[in-house]
């Protein structure tokens, strides 16, 4: 993505630029504000039940929505799908900063940054598939990754930095500069201009979605990336859970999960080379196999020392199969129905995010942290058998 510009076919460094910039502040807005309106929803005394409610509120909207706003960037284009999310995700902060409504107009806020998400996400995916050109899909969507995960990494310091040294932040501040980085995205929106791109034609004009089903391999891949997403949403709660069963200190756990995080950061950079290596296919079993291996050896006592390499270990599997699987969806896609592709995998790990937990926590039940880990562990073995059989290696990629 990093070619000679728009008179090429590719888009030049200044739309890359702009992606990348727009999928980080998109994450930092999104971490910033998430966890932030739950502190609000404390001081406001807002019972646990409305907690729950606030949680599932950012989801829930979006859930029904996904593929929706895939058949409307195909149909309108990127930009304008951008714009209205930055629009939503702005608007988002300044409903939690005006402090009215209680606990409703928190639950309303979380429904309109969940949409405006939505709305920013399907159509930054849509755009570096379409833009990124055969060949350079897996580069593509591994620099896309590591931006969105820079910016989820950076969502939690700025908390740090703007509310205090309370156990309660002070939330204005935060949310009054959340509101300002929204009107940020919509100008950085603002300034995209995609490059013209092919429309849909033939059976993939008159099918659509039903087109994208007929795929072969669909339903693996799909199962891949929730189970994988899935899997990354499980160590973020039970690698604390277990590390209070062990007795580590907080800050080493809090370490644990930034090495995590770091390292899935670092295969996301690479993998465009690592595809060029070692092939996508095979890249995608190693990766699936490294994370099941990884999960279930953490479930094992070991020293913090050897449990810190376990978890890079984890990183590095776990921070392969999003942008992999994107990158299997964008290539073999029709052209104009990246869009609705894109959304249907965000379609897919979204439900995985809720049942699949869920699933692991009863499957697991009585055995505490390291049997959610060691079932998640099956869980991504299983689905590394499916990788074996995912056609994955068609068109050069690098």
């Amino acid at each position: 993505m990093s070619g000679p510009g728009e008179a090429t076919g590719r888009p030049g460094r200044k739309l890359l630029g702009l992606l990348l910039l727009h999928s980080t502040i998109t994450q930092v807005v999104t971490f910033v504000l998430r966890p932030t309106s739950a502190y609000r929803a404390l001081e406001l005394d807002v019972p646990a039940a409305w907690l729950g409610v606030l949680t599932a509120s950012f989801a829930v909207v979006p859930l029904v929505l996904a593929v929706p706003s895939g058949q409307a960037t195909d149909r309108f284009g990127e930009r304008r799908v951008m714009l209205v999310g930055a629009v939503l995700m702005a608007a988002s902060g300044a409903v939690f900063w005006t402090e009215r409504g209680g606990a409703a107009g928190l639950v309303l806020g979380s429904v309109v940054l969940g949409t405006g998400h939505l709305l920013s996400v399907v159509g930054q995916q849509a755009a570096v598939a379409n833009t990124a050109g055969p060949g350079r899909f897996d580069t593509a969507f591994g620099y896309y990754t590591f931006a969105a995960s820079l910016g989820q990494a950076a969502g939690p310091a700025l908390i740090t930095l703007l509310g205090g040294d309370g156990a309660l932040p002070d939330t204005t501040p935060i949310f009054a500069t959340a509101t300002v980085l929204g009107v940020v995205l919509l100008v950085c929106t603002a300034f995209l201009r995609m490059p013209a791109r092919a429309r849909p034609g033939g059976d993939a004009a008159s099918g659509g979605m039903g087109t994208l089903l007929r795929l072969p391999g669909l339903v693996r891949a799909l199962l891949i990336s929730c189970v994988v997403l899935s899997a990354v949403d499980i160590t973020l709660v039970y690698l604390p859970a277990l590390g209070a069963d062990r007795g580590l200190a907080a800050g080493v756990v809090g370490l644990l999960l930034t090495l995590r995080a770091v390292a899935s950061m670092t295969s996301r950079f690479f993998l465009g080379r690592l595809v060029q290596w070692v092939g996508r296919r095979r890249l995608m079993i190693v990766s699936v196999a490294l994370s099941a291996v990884s999960m279930a050896v953490v479930a094992v006592p070991l020293p913090p020392v050897a449990v810190a390499v376990v978890v890079v270990l984890l990183g590095l599997g776990l921070g392969v199969g999003q942008p992999l699987t994107m990158s299997w969806l964008a290539e073999v896609a029709p052209p104009g129905l990246r869009g609705r592709a894109m959304s249907l995998r965000l379609t897919g790990n979204r439900l995985g995010q809720v049942l699949i937990p869920s699933a692991v926590g009863l499957v697991a039940a009585g055995v505490g942290a390291a049997g959610v880990l060691a079932a998640t562990a099956a869980a991504l073995a299983v689905v590394g058998v499916a990788a074996r059989r995912l056609a994955v290696d068609g068109g050069t990629t690098t």
